[in-house]
């Protein structure tokens, strides 16, 4: 009878030992993985057990949660959603989340280590954190000027602080409100197959994620390259460039839309946009030089953040001298984002110094007490102040008296420069419309705003559709609205 005991007792022992081995694989080493298991939802109800950290603009928040009383219990709401859709994203029950709401969500979402009184605070206590705030750099006068001025027209605005980097409007047109976005009913998805479905690409960020030919607007790049390796000494020297310009190796001819720009110096070509002393100057400046100096202004740099991620403009690093003519002038395969041709008109005002752009002031606890905090950082010199200051000189002629006078601002010193960027086969959709600009009150020490403004709208006249015309009036708004916000 007591063997029978010992040998019951001997597999019961088994059983308790077989019974803790399993549990500590399901609770040690299998954790991570059930725990990213998508079949998984108790991540899910407590994600959403408690509302989200707020995004701020000015100081208030354009962000907030309604307690739905259901499993995921809070949903995420937003305050004139469409206009600051590019700004803050969405977050989703259903289909994750976006911009800032994607970069800074342990922020929001309250799983950031930082956010805890403690170090290893919430590993023994397994406690969750209040959602934390991220407050913005964005100017809310600035953004509404900027959203008005496009008026649902498809284009992007983008305005930055050229001391600093930081960017005081982000607008993408046509928008929509991503508060239809959260929740799980089933309106949610009729919505998300209606945004993306739709024709205009509502959900696409055109400021940070579209690019374009920039068209006339990239001659402030090749007009830097040249000034900075010597292939232009002297801004009003004659610079022996024809009219037509016959692209080197080819019979394709380039032209200009107005007169003067046979033998032009640089000053009169940028002053009037002359394609073809820009071309010229492109292959006479050369690969090298135009390629550095495209890529001390920002192109090429896949690695952008602001914080969320943004699409690399590009310009070519291989091309024969007719590819690189027609580079010069914007077209052929140089594309950009609205992003970076605001960094471009910002180095420009700013010495030549190319400020990193950021979106996000600091990030701070529920009750206001600081996290992180993003200071002005420099990522290139794009060119030499001397350089810098030329440009200056040339984009205030091109408003005083030249192609951007749409963006003259009566007591306000403002340099531009225009384009109108052919794109399409054979060149045959609607051109896009560009303005890029600085703005510097008489009363300010160097300029307060950069702005650039792309427009396509598809339902205009070719005609109608230039630089000028078009974005130049936008722009003015815009830096209207920055000086009075500063």
């Amino acid at each position: 009878m007591t063997r029978y005991i010992r040998h019951a007792a001997a597999f019961c022992a088994l059983l308790l030992i077989a019974l803790l081995i399993n549990a500590t694989r399901v609770q040690v080493f299998q954790a991570d993985s059930l725990d990213a298991n998508q079949a998984n939802r108790r991540n899910a109800i407590v994600r959403f057990a408690q509302p989200r950290g707020d995004i701020m603009v000015d100081g208030r928040p354009v962000t907030g949660s309604k307690d739905t009383g259901e499993q995921l219990r809070y949903e995420r709401t937003y305050k004139n959603g469409p206009l600051y859709a590019p700004v803050t994203g969405f977050a989703s029950q259903v289909y994750g989340t976006t911009f800032l709401e994607n970069a800074e969500d342990d922020i929001l979402s309250g799983t950031d280590p930082m956010l805890a009184p403690l170090p290893l605070w919430n590993d023994i206590t397994r406690a969750q954190n209040p959602g934390g705030k991220v407050e913005t750099t964005i100017k809310a006068p600035v953004q509404q000027a900027a959203y008005a001025g496009l008026g649902g027209k498809r284009g992007a605005v983008v305005a930055l602080e050229p001391s600093t980097g930081k960017i005081l409007a982000l607008v993408s047109a046509p928008s929509y409100d991503p508060e239809r976005l959260s929740g799980t009913r089933r309106a949610v998805a009729d919505t998300w197959a209606e945004l993306n479905g739709s024709s205009a690409k509502p959900m696409l960020n055109r400021a940070i994620r579209q690019t374009y030919p920039p068209g006339s607007t990239f001659k402030v790049v090749t007009a830097a390259a040249a000034l900075d390796s010597g292939a232009v000494t002297d801004p009003d020297a004659p610079t022996k460039s024809p009219n037509p310009y016959t692209l080197p190796g080819t019979s394709t001819q380039l032209t200009n839309e107005v007169d003067g720009c046979t033998n032009a110096s640089l000053r009169y070509a940028f002053q009037w946009s002359c394609n073809t002393v820009f071309a010229k100057l492109g292959v006479d400046t050369g690969l090298g030089p135009m390629l550095g100096t495209a890529r001390n202004f920002g192109f090429n740099d896949g690695g952008l953040k602001i914080p969320s991620s943004v699409a690399a403009s590009n310009f070519d690093t291989s091309m024969d001298k007719a590819q690189l003519g027609l580079s010069a002038i914007g077209q052929y395969d140089t594309r950009t984002t609205p992003l970076q041709m605001a960094m471009v008109s910002a180095a420009v005002a700013n010495g030549g110094s190319v400020k990193s752009p950021h979106l996000v002031d600091r990030t701070t606890t529920d009750d206001g007490d600081v996290v992180d905090t993003e200071g002005a950082k420099s990522l290139h010199q794009a060119m030499n102040p001397g350089t810098a200051a030329q440009l200056r000189e040339m984009m205030t002629q091109v408003v005083d008296e030249g192609t951007g006078t749409n963006a003259a601002i009566p007591g306000v010193t403002v340099g531009g420069k225009t384009g109108t960027a052919q794109h399409g086969i054979d060149n045959s959709g609607t051109p896009y419309a560009w303005f890029v600009s600085w703005a510097q009150a008489d009363d300010d020490p160097e300029p307060s705003v950069a702005v650039a403004v792309v427009v396509e709208d598809a339902a205009a006249d070719r005609g109608d559709i230039s630089g000028g015309g078009s974005a130049a009036p936008i722009a003015k708004a815009v830096m209207e609205a920055a000086i009075r916000a500063r």
